[in-house]
């Protein structure tokens, strides 16, 4: 039996798992209230907690991003999202800054696997003009997910209490392996659910890329060699830069609201799920725009370029606003912005590497650029509790405004955006 459109439900089903993965990894920091005073936890633990998260987030992209290239997408993600849906259920049991730092690890270090996943698959299944769509679909799971995780856990939480709840969303994702193993058979040239005209259309968008690019054999660069090339670096600054944008409201946006404007978990769920219809809209325009743009005539350089600098206009202004909010509707909806810009940005970015580089690297490029990202996120997350002392977030919304243009320019530094070829090849 063949599928229609398989490579789009492939997507769709990455995007399922990456609003599960926000669910999971939202759930503490919404109910980190009631958590808190429960167990006997403040501030201070909860950034070390978070700490403990990113370092582990940190490793897993770069091991899964290798793990990704060398065993594929299928065994790839049933590992990822095995492991972190069981860390999920784990929470359920701890009650200390030790217990929940040992499961938090365990989560972080599982739940990046489905980044360096996704690109990957991404290259694999799209032709470069419709790379950027696909992208942004599986990064409207993020929004999708931030979405819907506050209002769900505020009310699973009333219902039956914190430690259920990290049980009944833990379960979910071992559900999501059934489909997946149905579904996912291999690539393109190797799965027998493809129906033949589209198994075609794929890969012939994709040797018409590297024809364009000039290729006559496939560059597959090591690590060291990945390292040399300047576009490495490019992709891997811009993540460093731009993540934490992201990351200051994922860990942060319920602990802000509520030492901010005093509002209980019930009120961060009714409140903090707001911003990310505005990152919602953002994953979907830029992946639409880019692709537009190329569909159009425009070169992929000037697309990427266009719609990167197109996003950053948004987060600039927005976030420096942000520091003058005074009431709770003015901050979710300036965040919202934000979270928009960010969005049309990171989803371009996300799609560098399969720019740059053959299928067979990109999971390599974007767990080590993941990994870049991750380490500026735990620096962020452990200056936020001494920059926001008694609840004012002015300085930490600065600091992550002087992120933007940095991130850009990091961009630029990379050069045309191209295909690139081996050092010394003609």
């Amino acid at each position: 039996m063949f599928i229609n459109r398989l490579r789009w439900a492939v997507i769709a089903l990455i995007a399922l798992a990456t609003v599960i993965n926000y669910i999971d990894r939202s759930a503490l920091a919404v109910m980190w209230p009631s958590i808190a005073e429960d167990v006997g936890l403040d501030k201070s633990d909860y950034a070390n907690i978070m700490t403990v998260f990113m370092i582990s987030y940190a490793i897993g992209q770069g091991v899964f991003g290798g793990l990704f290239d060398k065993l594929g997408a299928r065994i790839g993600f049933t590992l990822s999202i095995g492991v972190w849906s069981i860390a999920t259920i784990l929470h359920g049991i701890a009650t200390t800054v030790t217990s929940f730092s040992i499961f938090r690890f365990l989560l972080g270090f599982s739940e990046a696997g489905n980044w360096p996943g996704a690109t990957k698959v991404n290259a694999e299944w799209f032709p470069v003009k419709e790379r950027a769509l696909a992208q942004g679909i599986f990064n409207a799971g993020a929004s999708i997910g931030s979405i819907i995780a506050p209002p769900l856990i505020a009310a699973l939480y009333a219902f039956i209490g914190w430690e259920a709840t990290f049980f009944v969303i833990g379960g979910v994702g071992l559900f999501w392996l059934i489909p997946w193993l149905y579904l996912y058979k291999g690539t393109p040239s190797e799965s027998p659910l493809i129906a033949e005209a589209e198994r075609q259309y794929i890969l012939q968008g994709q040797q018409a890329e590297r024809d364009a690019a000039g290729a006559e054999e496939e560059y597959v660069p090591s690590y060291r060699q990945l390292l040399s090339h300047k576009q490495a670096w490019s992709v891997i600054a811009a993540r460093f830069f731009v993540d934490p944008v992201w990351w200051l409201f994922v860990a942060w946006l319920p602990l802000y609201l509520n030492e901010r404007f005093g509002f209980d978990v019930k009120q961060i769920g009714a409140f903090s799920w707001v911003p990310y219809v505005g990152a919602m809209v953002g994953a979907l325009l830029g992946g639409y725009l880019s692709g537009r743009l190329i569909g159009n005539g425009w070169s992929v350089n000037r697309a990427r370029r266009t719609v990167i600098g197109f996003g950053c206009a948004f987060m600039l202004p927005a976030l420096l606003a942000t520091i003058y909010a005074d009431t709770p509707t003015m901050a979710v909806t300036l965040i919202a912005f934000i979270l928009f810009g960010f969005q049309v940005v990171i989803g371009n970015i996300q799609t560098l590497p399969s720019d740059y580089f053959s299928g067979k690297t990109v999971g390599s490029l974007a767990g080590l650029s993941g990994s870049s990202a991750v380490l500026s996120v735990i620096v962020v997350t452990q200056l936020v509790p001494v920059l926001s002392a008694g609840g004012n977030y002015s300085v930490v919304f600065g600091l992550a405004a002087t992120f933007v243009p940095l991130c850009f320019i990091s961009v630029l530094l990379g050069g045309k955006i191209k295909r690139v070829a081996k050092k010394g090849a003609k």
